[in-house]
């Protein structure tokens, strides 16, 4: 009788109180808390990430993430219009505190690119702000101490100076002389491909799509994210199993990809969904890129359920702070395998002015 009775509460706690308690936060919260675990996952990385980065800001004061984030924002207080002649006081000094953990941290012979747009930048916001201000003008000096200490001058020839990672005026010159018919058609092109020849991609080919997939936007050019890429067999049929989806055509993927979201790029709450943002435009960049070689793919949905979840987190060995945001397969298409046609839905249900 027992058994009999636990079923009819059962139902009425999944189909009743779920009606009662989306009417209003509290109610969702504790909803959420005693029925339904479906966010504690998320919950841990959120709050395991944004420990690590209030540490590593903190603490060891050398933030990768904070730096970057801190020298997006003076880039964009340099390029302002009117510039204001001192700005960024409120962040600037744990921008130099992580700017010299992580110089001590680098190589000095390394090529990084990224270092050196830390130090352009930084170099261009005390030229024109060090003289106005008794404390900026402070951090200015340390900071040219720690340049002195961790980034000694390279020697460039003479004659020739030396291109600043700086703020720029765009120049037709560098446009690119893509038409928007050619984007489009690249576009239509792009299909989920789930046929491929049993053939191997070079790393080569994936490094350049990922190149371009580099340059699509992220919010303060933090990309909190990898692509993180399985090209031996083994380790592909293990992986294509974790996602759903890929019944029928799985065995035929030659490269399996994950991308995996970092959490500890954010010091609050409130920025926790924006690496799915991200990595979503970079994602795109890199099937579109994968394209113009001659490759295909196809993203696979990756659905929040917490044993797929466990098992991922295995597979890819990773951090609380971490989280797979995304699965997708790469190869060279076979020409005779069908693809979806998948018609788009109409420009006019798309779109809405003001």
């Amino acid at each position: 009788m027992m058994k009999a009775l636990k079923a009819p509460i059962k139902r009425m706690i999944k189909e009743t109180i779920p009606i009662y308690c989306a009417r209003s936060k509290k109610l969702s919260v504790l909803y959420y808390l005693l029925f339904d675990k479906s966010f504690a996952r998320e919950s841990q990385a959120v709050l395991a990430g944004r420990v690590k980065h209030v540490k590593e800001a903190k603490e060891i004061k050398a933030n990768y993430f904070l730096l970057v984030r801190n020298t997006h924002r003076i880039e964009k207080g340099l390029l302002m219009r009117p510039r204001r002649a001192v700005f960024g006081k409120d962040y600037i000094e744990e921008t130099i505190d992580s700017f010299e953990g992580i110089c001590k941290l680098q190589s000095t012979t390394d090529t990084n690119l990224q270092l050196k747009w830390f130090k352009d930048v930084l170099s261009a916001y005390f030229e024109s702000a060090g003289e106005e201000d008794p404390f900026v003008y402070k951090l200015g000096q340390r900071y040219h101490r720690i340049l002195q200490e961790c980034m000694p001058p390279t020697n460039i020839p003479d004659g020739k100076a030396e291109a600043k990672s700086v703020p720029y005026v765009r120049l037709e010159e560098h446009r690119s002389n893509i038409s928007f018919e050619d984007f489009y058609q690249l576009c239509r092109q792009r299909r989920s491909v789930r046929w491929f020849l049993d053939i191997p991609v070079p790393r080569e080919m994936i490094d350049k799509a990922i190149l371009a997939a580099n340059q699509a936007p992220s919010a303060c050019n933090r990309q909190p994210f990898e692509f993180r890429i399985f090209d031996e067999a083994q380790l592909v049929k293990e992986g294509i199993n974790l996602p759903m989806g890929t019944k029928g055509y799985g065995h035929s993927i030659p490269v399996f990809i994950v991308l995996v979201g970092n959490l500890d790029a954010y010091f609050d709450e409130r920025d926790r969904h924006v690496m799915y943002i991200d990595a979503s435009l970079a994602s795109m960049s890199f099937m579109l890129a994968l394209e113009t070689m001659g490759l295909s793919s196809c993203a696979i949905n990756w659905p929040d359920i917490e044993s797929r979840e466990q098992k991922m987190d295995k597979f890819l060995m990773l951090k609380p702070y971490q989280r797979a945001l995304m699965c997708m397969g790469v190869g060279y298409p076979d020409p005779e395998g069908l693809v979806a046609f998948s018609e788009k839905r109409p420009l006019d249900q798309i779109r809405r002015y003001n």
